[in-house]
């Protein structure tokens, strides 16, 4: 049994089957079902994207979630050491998905920090300003000390949860932060649904019309299913390493991936219903969140500024439980493969993740000048991982388990070594060997052709190319 540096002796574990499923979930949820979901839906025709969603997620990600946690549990260690345990030669997957990891954490901190800043914005006349919202969303982002100011305090938070362990810290944050995101959307969804004219988002939502899919509906909708649940990063490898050997990997997968979807549709509820009853254009991108909902809470009067609160708080905590995996994946490696302590782990890492984001945040505003392969650092680290690193490694996974891992170990695994039933053992295993890569690499495909910058698509691919020749080093 590998030896986690923790000051315990051994590996650390989950506490709980409820502890390990609230941070598993915590690990899912994040930023791409509050903030992304919703405006995808927008830009996508609302119901028959979110059919399309429901039926990737079921097909396609639960099957590679079910994956993640095989590999980790079955090795008892984190990406780059579980891949390398089973085939060293694919070590270079594991190492992709702590790079992703580390570049996502480049960005992550600093909208989490927006997020944070907003909920004290909503208390101090964000609502009420003169100023259009929008205009005061790219001064604040635009400001060389603000947006670093609560960066920072978010990244604090992650590096005191992630240093107290698993079941100390991250664990114990999940039990309370994941409640507390359902309860907050629950309480917004009802203020939503209930406004003269709601009913209108709830049709948009809820019926579907199919005449507006078309083939980059589906695979929006594929490619939203597969980086909402947060796969492709060795996430879910790490988590699935600190399970015991009772837990049922594919229920455990099943409630994740449930609670997941409950919240992006959630968010969907929350935000629709309100922005039809004020009239406001469901396809409006990015800009969703930080611009286009406190508008529709503005026009709530006085109660606006409490919703406005709680949104934003309900946003802070989805990206705080994605974040605190994101850290962890890089933390595990260091525990893992280089044997360091695990608070000195988390104080470099943190350390290096501040820098990053400071560059990131800069480039909205004072660096926004300085480019690299033709981007800011912002663009940088969000292009690489969301169009290039998260699809193909989660393709790389699904070729991994498929066509180099042994059958029957994949079954004792699923199976608790027959001591329970998987009866679509058969049925997802051709998913995951045959199905799963083709469709994911179509996504991959298509958003590395999406990349306009010819050097940075070069570049990122570079990057895979090279952990490749050189994956038995690493």
């Amino acid at each position: 049994m590998p030896v986690d540096k923790s000051g315990n002796g051994k590996r650390e574990n989950w506490g709980s089957r409820f502890g390990f499923i609230m941070a598993a979930a915590g690990s899912a949820v994040g930023l791409g079902n509050i903030w992304r979901f919703p405006y995808m839906t927008g830009e996508n025709g609302g119901g028959a994207f979110i059919v399309l969603y429901l039926v990737c997620v079921l097909v396609i990600c639960l099957s590679v979630m079910i994956a993640e946690f095989a590999v980790g549990r079955r090795t008892s260690l984190a990406a780059v050491g579980a891949y390398k345990t089973i085939d060293n030669r694919w070590t270079f997957a594991g190492v992709l998905g702590v790079i992703s990891a580390f570049f996502i954490m480049g960005f992550y901190p600093v909208v989490g920090g927006w997020a944070f800043a907003y909920i004290v914005k909503s208390f101090s006349g964000l609502l009420s300003s003169a100023v259009p919202i929008g205009d005061v969303f790219g001064a604040f982002i635009s400001n060389p000390i603000q947006p670093i100011f609560w960066m920072i305090i978010f990244l604090a938070v992650n590096v005191i949860i992630v240093a107290k362990g698993i079941s100390g810290g991250i664990e114990k944050a999940g039990k309370i932060l994941m409640p507390t995101l359902f309860v907050l959307l629950i309480l917004i969804s009802i203020r939503s649904i209930t406004l003269p004219g709601a009913g209108a988002g709830l049709e948009f939502l809820f019926k579907p019309k199919f005449d507006v899919v078309n083939g980059q509906t589906v695979l929006a909708a594929l490619g939203q299913a597969f980086f909402s649940l947060s796969l492709g990063m060795g996430c879910m490898i790490t988590y699935g390493s600190y399970l015991d050997k009772k837990e049922d990997l594919t229920k455990s997968a099943l409630l994740v991936t449930m609670m997941d979807t409950g919240v992006a549709i959630l968010a969907g509820v929350a935000i629709f219903p309100a922005l039809f009853a004020f009239g406001m254009e469901p396809a409006v991108g990015p800009g969703l969140v930080f611009v286009v909902v406190p508008s529709i809470f503005a026009e709530m009067g006085g109660i606006g500024a409490v919703f406005s609160v709680l949104f934003f708080i309900a946003l802070m905590v989805a990206a705080l439980t994605s974040s605190v995996s994101l850290l962890e994946v890089v933390v595990a490696y260091l525990i893992d493969q280089k044997n360091m302590e695990r608070k000195k782990a988390v104080i470099v890492t943190g350390a290096i993740m501040t820098f990053t984001s400071i560059l990131s945040s800069l480039s909205m505003g004072l660096m926004s000048g300085v480019k690299l392969f033709g981007v800011g650092f912002f663009d940088f680290f969000d292009i690489l991982t969301d169009k290039i690193f998260l699809a193909i490694g989660g393709m790389l996974l699904a070729i991994f388990v498929g066509w180099f891992m042994k059958k029957e170990d994949l079954k004792d695994e699923l199976t608790n070594g027959g001591t329970i039933k998987f009866g679509l053992f058969e049925i997802w295993y051709n998913l995951i060997k045959y199905v799963i890569p083709v469709a994911i690499a179509i996504v991959a495909i298509m958003g590395i052709r999406s990349i306009e910058q010819t050097s940075l698509m070069l570049f990122g691919i570079g990057i895979i190319v090279v952990l490749a020749i050189f994956s038995k080093k690493l």
